[in-house]
């Protein structure tokens, strides 16, 4: 058997929404990097395979302006550019490309790994097959990443992992279970109906499972459009991982035997539709969680802690769905327990404790079963790989391990906020952004949110706090800064308002769609202009077009030489009203 030998400065296994984030952060900022995904399309339980929505802290818009951003709302802004239908065939094209036509990234799709060499607490390399070419690799780096949502690499590596529950006094969780054992949430098959406009009938196959109202009394089913969470079965009598095909074909039968109930169990109003998709692939939300340094808690995310090693955020419920799922029609499916705040986590649950080049990015990071129930959503796994390609990114140009990066925090954390990202309780302290020196004034701004707001490091609003610069569009507002001396400009940042308080992400989900604008955020600026002065003169005139991003990156050919910054003929996607929380200069 040849096996091809492939020497990358960085390897991500999983290509779940965690994994992308995470080899695309390691990508742009200059690590040679591979993303290997046994799948044949990108995004785990967020891609048309399965078709969960991407959940975080704002919690289907309850908690306000708490979205995530950085890479994870470039994709979703991205999708609504072009996807107003919600087509997942379209998201997956776009999760493909993002990864495929990034530069120092190199994407093996169909490609599963299928063993670890390991030498003193060292992943020397693993091997992997593609399925499609029938090759076999042995990739070679200095780090890896288990993205795989298992802990299958770090599994494989001997890294110490558990799963399952914690005793309650294990770390002191109320909400945890008296004894320790090893029950986790189950998996979820979905299903997507659509109105035919004309009576359809639906003959159950004979293995399909058959469900009375009364089987499904604590199971709400009035939304007959799309697939259910609560068909979820798994984590007690079947183990989530060596039962994995027991699993999809119990949920078949399960999904099946539901809308069968739904067309001809009762009246539901089913009569004119159809099953348009049914998923073959569960969606996975438990198996191994990988310890590392430190070990996320209950009372971390119910104290909203604030840890000065924050690389991350989370702030959906502790969201603890009930042992065996669907297997038991006694109990509510899940138990919600509200969080007060969002809560940081910190940069020593993202590596594995005993296997010293071993990153942890998406659902297997270091957490108990609790802090598991809310850091486990799509969301917080995808800003907590970004925050791991970044510390990579780091850990490949100093040379050192995933540990040693903390001694590196500061840059660690001012480089994600530059990358739009959000680090709660942290805001811009970059020594290098020329703007922090500027002075910002604007000939109209709308009460209360000035220029100055520009200068408070925080790129979204913040409780009472706006954040932002504000003004009318009818006033045709400029924005100027300033600067005593010259100054060398290559490089603007721009972050624009979004609408962090609105949710974006794609669903087949109907009351997660209405909730949404099918389209860019009207509050994103669409259009400006940027002219740069040097004594009195316009030395450069440029416009920021179409854009339909958050952050916004202006690179010059050349560094400039200017003493002044104008913006203005601003126009939006249809808000009357110019909002931009962040500008930022780089020699």
């Amino acid at each position: 058997m040849n096996r091809e030998t492939l020497k990358f400065d960085f390897v991500v296994v999983g290509g779940g929404m965690s994994g992308l984030c995470a080899a695309i952060a390691a990508a742009r900022h200059g690590a040679k990097t591979a993303l290997i995904q046994a799948r044949p399309m990108l995004g785990g339980n967020a891609s048309s395979e399965i078709r969960m929505h991407i959940c975080g802290a704002d919690y289907h818009m309850a908690r306000p302006n708490a979205r995530e951003t950085g890479i994870l709302e470039e994709i979703l802004l991205e999708n609504k550019r072009r996807n107003p239908t919600d087509n997942y065939a379209i998201f997956d094209s776009i999760l493909w490309e993002k990864a495929a036509f990034c530069p120092n990234l190199s994407l093996y799709l169909n490609t599963c790994v299928d063993g670890v060499e390991v030498k003193d607490s060292y992943i020397q390399s693993i091997n992997a097959y593609q399925q499609t070419t029938e090759k076999h690799f042995l990739f070679q780096a200095p780090l890896f990443a288990d993205a795989t949502g298992d802990g299958s690499v770090g599994a494989w590596a001997g890294a110490e992992y558990t799963v399952g529950r914690e005793a309650r006094d294990t770390y002191g969780e109320s909400y945890a279970p008296e004894k320790a054992d090893h029950c986790t949430m189950g998996n979820s098959l979905m299903f997507k109906a659509r109105d035919a406009g004309t009576p359809i009938k639906f003959i159950k196959p004979e293995w399909a499972n058959t469900y009375t109202e009364h089987d499904l009394r604590h199971r709400i089913h009035s939304d007959i459009t799309s697939g259910y969470w609560w068909i979820e079965l798994g984590g007690g009598r079947y183990h989530t991982i060596a039962d994995a095909e027991v699993l999809r074909d119990e949920l078949l039968k399960a999904v099946y035997g539901v809308w069968d109930h739904i067309k001809n169990g009762g009246e539901h109003g089913a009569e004119n539709y159809d099953l348009e998709w049914v998923g073959i692939l569960p969606g996975k939300r438990e198996s191994r969680r990988i310890l590392g340094d430190y070990v996320l808690k209950q009372q971390d995310c119910e104290e909203g802690r604030r840890f000065s090693d924050a690389v991350a955020y989370g702030g959906w419920p502790m969201d603890v769905h009930t042992v065996e799922g669907f297997l038991n029609d006694s109990d509510e499916p899940t138990v919600w327990i509200q969080l007060p705040d969002v809560y940081t986590i910190p940069y020593r649950c993202y590596y594995s404790r005993n296997i010293s080049n071993l990153f942890l990015c998406g659902r297997n990071i270091s957490t108990s079963h609790m802090a598991f129930a809310s850091a486990r959503v799509m969301g917080t796994c995808a800003v907590g790989g970004q925050a791991v390609g970044t510390a990579a990114a780091i850990a490949v140009r100093e040379k050192i391990k995933p540990r040693d990066v903390a001694r590196y925090m500061k840059e660690l954390q001012q480089l994600l906020l530059r990358d739009d990202c959000y680090l709660p309780g942290i805001q811009n302290e970059d020594s290098k952004d020329l703007a922090k020196v500027a002075i910002f004034t604007a000939n109209s701004s709308i009460p209360g949110c000035g220029p100055e707001k520009l200068l408070t490091g925080i790129a979204r609003a913040e409780g009472e706090e706006s954040n932002v610069w504000a003004a009318s569009i009818t006033q045709n507002p400029e924005l100027t800064l300033c600067w005593e001396q010259e100054q060398s400009i290559h490089e603007l940042r721009l972050t624009f308002d979004s609408n962090l308080s609105r949710e974006i992400t794609i669903s087949i989900n109907r009351d997660v769609l209405g909730r949404q604008v099918h389209a860019l955020p009207p509050e994103l600026i669409q259009s400006c202009r940027i002219r740069f002065f040097h004594h009195g003169v316009c030395v450069l005139e440029q416009r920021l077009e179409n854009i339909t991003s958050r952050l916004n990156v202006l690179t010059l050919p050349e560094a400039l030489l200017c003493d002044r910054i104008v913006m203005d003929q601003w126009k939006t996607y249809g808000s009357d009203t110019v909002r931009l929380f962040e500008v930022r200069a780089y020699a």
